[in-house]
């Protein structure tokens, strides 16, 4: 691509167009999913997910990875939202993002603590931070587990499969 005014343009065009045609190339139950098996997971058919964050981005890749495994997606782009979510289905899980506008997920998962309905309702914090305090802290406010961005599949697929059958 030679720099011109527009070449971030064509860039981004040329990069649309190749990823465009990997995923032609793939199956598309292996396109941005766990390397695991899927035949011999343990079956998550029915359960139902909500992914909270307010990335629609982040929500589409763990929700393309999460799907293949039988999981219903609900998506929230900030904790009050994900608040309303849980007083209208009946979620087995939380993928709560820390870092959000109007109710970031620390007041999201201490208000779902505090409700009797959603107390024990795991929740596992998804955050850009990794530093030791960072996993005390999502614990501390009422998180069951916690799991840095980017975020490993085979790591998000194990730790949603052990909370959900608990």
């Amino acid at each position: 691509i030679i720099k011109t005014a527009n070449s971030d343009e064509r860039l981004m065009d040329e990069i649309a167009l190749f990823l465009h045609k990997v995923r032609k190339k793939q199956k598309d139950e292996y396109y941005m999913t766990s390397k695991m098996n899927i035949d011999y997971s343990i079956n998550l058919k029915g359960k139902k997910i909500l992914i909270v964050d307010d990335d629609p981005r982040n929500i589409f890749v763990l929700a393309s990875a999460l799907e293949n495994y039988g999981l219903e997606i609900i998506d929230a782009e900030n904790g009050s939202i994900a608040l309303e979510e849980l007083e209208r289905n009946n979620i087995d899980l939380v993928l709560m993002d820390i870092m959000m506008p109007v109710m970031d997920g620390f007041e999201a998962i201490r208000a779902i603590r505090e409700n009797e309905k959603t107390r024990h309702l795991p929740v596992i914090a998804l955050t850009a931070k990794s530093l030791k305090e960072d996993r005390e802290k999502c614990i501390s406010v009422g998180a069951n587990d916690y799991i840095s961005k980017p975020v490993d599949y085979d790591s998000l697929i194990r730790l949603v499969k052990a909370w959900i059958d608990k």
